[in-house]
C-alpha cells in the first residue's frame, strides 16, 4: 500500500476530528438538534476512519516485512527456512489477521450498540426539547455548517476517487463517512436556514430523518455482522471490511447505484443492458436530467395563489414590494420572489391562563374541581377580612390576595396585514403578551367575588378595550373581537378548602334568614294575639253592659205585670222557662177520663211505675 493513501486516511482522521469538535461546539450553542445529531455522525466517523487507518497502517507493516523477508531469502538462498516458520518470520502479518479476526468484529458490535444508543437517546430528547433556536445564532451556525460540508465533501471525493482508482478498500469506509458528514452537514445547514425562514420546526424534522437514519445503520450494521458469520472464506480473495457501511456507502457516493443497477439488470435480462444507449444517456446525462427538472420545479414556484378570505405579501429579496389579493398571480421565481399567507378574514383564537389538554377535548361538561387544561394561577384581590390562627393560638390577618385560575379565549382578526408583518416582530406572540399582561394588571386590581360572580360580563368587555388599546398602541393592526370569561375558578388544588368555606357561608345566610323569618312570624303573632285579646276584651264589655242595661230594663218592666196579677205572672214565668228548659227533651202526655184535672209533671228520664200502668195499649 502506498505512503500517499496512509497519509490520505491520517488527513481524513485529523479533519473528522477537527470538524467533530467544531461541530459539537456550535450544536452547543445554537441549540439545535439536527446539529446535535450531525455531531453524533461526525463522531461515529472518526471511529471508523481512525480503525480504517490502523488497519492501513498492519498492512503496509505486513508489506514491508514480506519485502524483508523476499530480500533476505534471495540473498542467503534459505527460502525453505523461511517458508517453513511463517508464523515466527511473519509477526506482522499475525498480528494483521489476529486484528481482522477478533478486534473487527468487536468494532462493529461497538458501532452498533454506539449508534443504537444514540438513536434511541436522541430521539427521546426531542419530547422535552425546546424548538426556539435563536436566529441571531441560526446564521452563524448556518455559515460553519456549510463551512464543514465543504471540506468534508472535497476530502471524501478525494478519498473516494483514489481508493476506486487505486483499488484500496480500506480508503473507502472513511471516505464514505466524509461525505455522508458533508450531506448531514449540508441538510442541517438547511434546517438552521429554515429557522431564519419562520419555519420554526424544520430543524426538529431533520434531526427526526437523521435519527431514522441512524438507527437504519444500526440495523444495516448487525445484519452484516451475523452475515459474516455464514460468509465463505475463500484465500486471496480480497474481502469488503466489516465497518464498511453499504448504507452509508450508497448515501455517499450516490453513482455507485447505477453501477449496482447496471450489474442486477445485466443478470436479469442476460445480456449487458447497461450497454445500451437508452441507459448510457440516461447515466451520462443524469445532471442534466435534474438541471431540467430543478428547472421546472423553480418555473413553478411563478405562480402563486392567494385563497378566499386571505391577503398575500410579496417579498422581493426580502423587501416588501406589494400587496396580493385573493386570486392567481405571477412572481419572479424563487428564491428572488417570496410570498406569505395571511388570514384577513378569518377569526383566529389563542388562549390566556392556560393550555388545552387532548384528553379534554370531547368532554362537554368539565367541573371545576377536576384537574384539566394546565390553567395559571393568577393574583387577584380579596376583600373578605381573613385570619389565620397560628401555632402559639394568635390570629393574624391574611393577606387581601388570592389565587385565580382563568382560561379566557381571545379571538382577534387582522384588520391591517401590512402592519401585522412589519411593524413588530413575532405579532402573535406580542399580542398573547399583551393579553397576558392585561389579564394579570386587571385581576390584580378586582375583587375575586366580583369577577366569579355578577361582574363577570363587565369583566370580559373591560379586558376587550385594554388589550385592543395595547394592540392599537403597538400598531399591530389587528381588532379584538371577544374575550372570555368561561373558565375562572379558584385552584382545583383548593377545591375542598373552598367548599368548606362557601358550605360554611351559606350556611351561615340560610341560619341569618331563618332566625330573620321565626322574628317577623313572632311579632306578627304577638301583635296579632295582643289585637285579638283587645278586640275581644271590648266585645266582653260592651256584651256585659247590654245585657246588665237589658237585665235592668226587664225587672223595671216585670214590676208592674207582677204587681197586676202576683199568680199568673209567677206560673206564667215558671211555664216559658219550663218550655224553654225541655224544648229538647222527650214528653210524654198521658190522658184519662172520668177524673179531675189534675197536672203532674214528672222530671225524670225514665217513666215511673204509676205511669207505665196507666199507659193502655192501643188496639189492634
Amino acid at each position: 500500500m502506498d505512503r500517499s493513501v496512509q497519509k490520505n486516511g491520517l488527513v481524513n482522521l485529523f479533519a473528522a476530528l477537527v470538524i467533530f469538535v467544531a461541530a459539537f461546539v456550535v450544536a452547543g450553542y445554537s441549540g439545535s438538534l439536527a446539529a446535535r445529531t450531525a455531531a453524533i455522525f461526525l463522531g461515529l466517523s472518526i471511529l471508523v476512519t481512525f480503525v480504517s487507518w490502523f488497519q492501513m497502517r498492519l498492512e503496509e507493516s505486513e508489506r514491508l516485512e514480506k519485502l524483508e523477508v523476499d530480500e533476505l531469502s534471495r540473498s542467503r538462498g534459505e527460502s525453505g527456512l523461511f517458508e517453513s516458520k511463517d508464523a515466527e518470520l511473519f509477526p506482522a502479518r499475525r498480528g494483521r489477521e489476529q486484528f481482522e479476526r477478533f478486534f473487527v468484529p468487536a468494532f462493529v458490535i461497538l458501532l452498533v450498540l454506539l449508534e443504537a444508543a444514540g438513536a434511541w437517546w436522541l430521539w427521546k430528547s426531542f419530547a422535552s426539547h425546546n424548538y426556539g433556536i435563536p436566529a441571531d445564532r441560526a446564521m452563524p451556525a448556518l455559515a460553519l455548517f456549510a463551512i464543514f460540508s465543504l471540506v468534508l465533501f472535497l476530502l471524501g471525493r478525494f478519498s473516494a476517487t483514489v481508493a476506486r482508482l487505486n483499488k484500496h478498500p480500506l480508503l473507502r469506509p472513511s471516505a464514505s463517512f466524509l461525505l455522508l458528514g458533508a450531506y448531514i452537514c449540508f441538510v442541517t445547514a438547511l434546517g438552521l436556514a429554515g429557522i431564519k425562514a419562520e419555519f420554526f420546526k424544520a430543524d426538529l424534522y431533520i434531526a427526526r430523518g437523521l435519527t431514522v437514519l441512524l438507527g437504519l445503520m444500526s440495523l444495516e450494521m448487525l445484519i452484516a455482522l451475523l452475515l459474516e458469520m455464514y460468509r465463505p472464506r475463500v484465500k486471496g480473495k480480497i474481502v469488503r471490511p466489516l465497518y464498511d457501511s453499504r448504507l452509508v456507502g450508497v448515501l455517499g457516493q450516490p453513482e455507485t447505484l447505477f453501477t449496482t443497477a447496471a450489474q442486477t439488470l445485466d443478470y436479469q435480462f442476460g445480456f449487458k443492458v447497461s450497454e445500451t444507449w437508452f441507459f448510457q444517456v440516461l447515466k451520462n446525462n443524469l445532471l442534466v436530467l435534474l438541471v431540467i427538472q430543478f428547472t421546472v420545479l423553480l418555473l413553478s414556484t411563478c405562480v402563486v395563489f392567494v385563497d378566499v378570505g386571505e391577503q398575500g405579501v410579496l417579498e422581493r429579496f426580502g423587501v416588501r414590494h406589494t400587496l396580493l389579493s385573493p386570486g392567481a398571480h405571477f412572481k419572479f421565481p424563487w428564491p428572488m420572489d417570496k410570498v406569505y399567507r395571511f388570514p384577513t378574514e378569518q377569526i383566529q383564537s389563542f388562549n390566556v391562563g392556560f393550555t388545552n389538554d387532548p384528553a379534554f377535548a370531547n368532554v362537554n361538561t368539565i367541573v371545576w374541581t377536576v384537574p384539566h387544561d394546565r390553567p395559571q394561577n393568577f393574583l387577584v384581590a380579596n376583600s373578605q377580612k381573613t385570619e389565620t390562627v397560628t401555632n402559639d393560638d394568635s390570629r393574624q390577618k391574611a393577606p387581601p390576595i388570592s389565587l385565580l385560575a382563568v382560561g379566557i379565549p381571545v379571538q382577534f382578526q387582522i384588520r391591517d396585514v401590512l402592519k401585522w408583518v412589519y411593524n413588530n416582530e413575532g405579532a402573535s406572540d406580542l399580542l398573547q403578551d399583551i393579553a397576558d399582561r392585561a389579564v394579570t394588571r386587571y385581576l390584580a386590581g378586582v375583587d375575586m367575588e366580583y369577577v366569579l360572580s355578577h361582574g363577570r360580563l363587565e369583566a370580559a368587555d373591560i379586558l376587550r378595550d385594554q388589550i385592543q388599546s395595547a394592540a392599537d398602541a403597538q400598531d399591530l393592526g389587528v381588532r379584538i373581537i371577544f374575550v372570555g370569561l368561561q373558565d375562572i375558578h379558584p385552584p382545583t388544588a383548593v377545591a375542598p378548602d373552598y367548599e368548606k368555606v362557601v358550605s360554611t357561608a351559606q350556611t351561615k345566610q340560610s341560619r341569618i334568614l331563618a332566625a330573620q323569618a321565626t322574628a317577623i312570624r313572632t311579632n306578627a303573632l304577638a301583635v296579632a294575639g295582643s289585637v285579638s285579646l283587645l278586640r275581644e276584651a271590648q266585645s266582653d264589655r260592651q256584651r256585659l253592659e247590654v245585657n246588665s242595661a237589658a237585665q235592668a230594663a226587664l225587672f223595671t218592666n216585670q214590676i208592674p205585670a207582677f204587681e197586676a196579677s202576683p199568680d199568673f205572672y209567677i206560673n206564667r214565668s215558671y211555664f216559658e222557662m219550663f218550655s224553654r228548659a225541655t224544648a229538647h227533651t222527650r214528653k210524654y202526655v198521658v190522658l184519662t177520663t172520668n177524673t179531675q184535672d189534675v197536672i203532674i209533671f214528672d222530671l225524670q228520664d225514665k217513666l215511673g211505675e204509676t205511669f207505665e200502668n196507666l199507659i193502655v195499649s192501643p188496639k189492634k
